[in-house]
C-alpha cells in the first residue's frame, strides 16, 4: 500500500530566528519513499539537513521577520498490516541488554522514574516478565487518562499525568515509558504519522506519539494512546521523551498560525 503524509505549518516571527524543525520521514522508512519527499517555505529560506544523536534528519534554518509557512510532503509504501503482537517476546537482563538501549532505562524530562517507581512496582511488579507485562502498562495507561486536546499542556510530565489522569497522545506515551523504565524495561518515545486506515475516519489529523519497548532483542510497537493494532505508522523522530523530538525547536518567540497534517492511502498510480 502507498501512504502520503505531509504537513503545512505556518508561523510569525518578529525577528530572525533559528529553527530546527523533526518533520520529515524517519532514515529508517528511506528506503519505502516512493516519491521524493519534498520539502520548502514560503518565502523560501535556505535549508540544510544533519541527523541528531537518536538518527533522526533535522532540518535547520532561519526564520525571516513576518510568517513564514513550512511545506511538506512524501510518498511512503508500507507492508499494510497492522503492528505485530508477538506475546512470546521475553524482557532481557539488564546485564545482557545492548548498549544502545541503557539510554532508554533512565529518568527523562518528562518520564521521572523515580517518581513513579513504587507506583510501577505496586501495580506491575507481580505480573510475569515479558510482552504480556508491557501490554498490561498500556492497558492501565490507556484506561487511567482520559484524552482530551483541551486539557494539552506542553509541561505535563508522567509524574503529573498520573495524577491529574488527563493528557493527549504524547502524555499516554510519557507514563507508559516512565512505567516501563521503572521495572528495567528500555522504552522510547516515538512521533510520527498515523492516519486512520482500517479505523473510522479522523479529524482534524494530527502529528501521533507512541512508544518503542525493548523486547526480545528488537524494538517493539506499543499504542498506549488507542492501545490497539493500527496500520501504516510512519516513524518521523525517536527519543528519550517529547522534549528529544519536538516537531519545530524554535530559538526565539514566535506564534502559530495555521498547523495542518494529512495521512491517507493512496492508489499505485500516485
Amino acid at each position: 500500500m502507498l501512504i502520503r503524509c505531509g504537513y503545512e505549518i505556518t508561523m510569525s516571527f518578529e525577528q530572525p530566528t533559528a529553527l530546527v524543525c523533526l518533520l520529515s520521514v524517519h532514515e529508517d522508512r528511506r528506503a519505502d519513499i516512493r516519491s521524493q519527499e519534498t520539502a520548502f517555505t514560503t518565502p523560501e529560506v535556505p535549508m540544510s539537513i544533519y541527523v541528531d544523536l537518536f538518527g533522526n534528519r533535522c532540518r535547520r534554518l532561519v526564520a525571516p521577520p513576518g510568517d513564514l509557512m513550512i511545506w511538506g510532503d512524501a510518498t511512503v509504501e508500507d507492508s499494510g498490516h497492522p503492528d505485530p503482537v508477538l506475546p512470546w517476546a521475553r524482557e532481557i537482563p539488564v546485564t545482557e541488554l545492548p548498549d544502545s538501549t541503557l539510554a532508554y532505562l533512565m529518568g527523562s524530562r518528562y518520564c521521572e522514574t523515580d517518581r513513579l517507581s513504587q507506583i510501577a512496582w505496586d501495580h506491575f511488579g507481580k505480573i510475569p516478565p515479558g510482552w504480556g507485562r508491557v501490554q498490561a502498562i498500556c492497558d492501565f495507561v490507556n484506561n487511567h487518562i482520559k484524552f482530551d486536546y483541551l486539557q494539552a499542556r506542553s509541561t505535563r510530565t508522567a509524574y503529573e499525568v498520573y495524577h491529574e489522569r488527563i493528557g493527549v497522545c504524547r502524555d499516554f506515551a510519557h507514563l507508559a515509558v516512565a512505567f516501563c523504565r521503572c521495572l528495567n524495561i528500555p522504552a522510547r518515545y516515538v512521533n510520527g504519522h498515523l492516519g486512520d486506515i482500517g479505523v473510522p475516519v479522523v479529524e482534524p489529523m494530527d502529528f501521533s506519539a507512541w512508544i518503542e519497548v525493548f523486547l526480545d532483542g528488537a524494538w517493539r510497537t506499543f499504542d498506549p494512546r488507542n492501545n490497539v493494532p493500527r496500520i501504516g505508522r510512519i516513524v518521523v523522530a525517536r527519543g528519550r521523551d517529547a522534549a528529544d523530538v519536538p516537531l519545530v525547536n524554535s530559538f526565539g518567540p514566535h506564534v502559530l498560525k495555521t498547523f495542518r497534517v494529512w495521512t491517507y492511502e493512496v492508489g499505485q498510480a500516485a
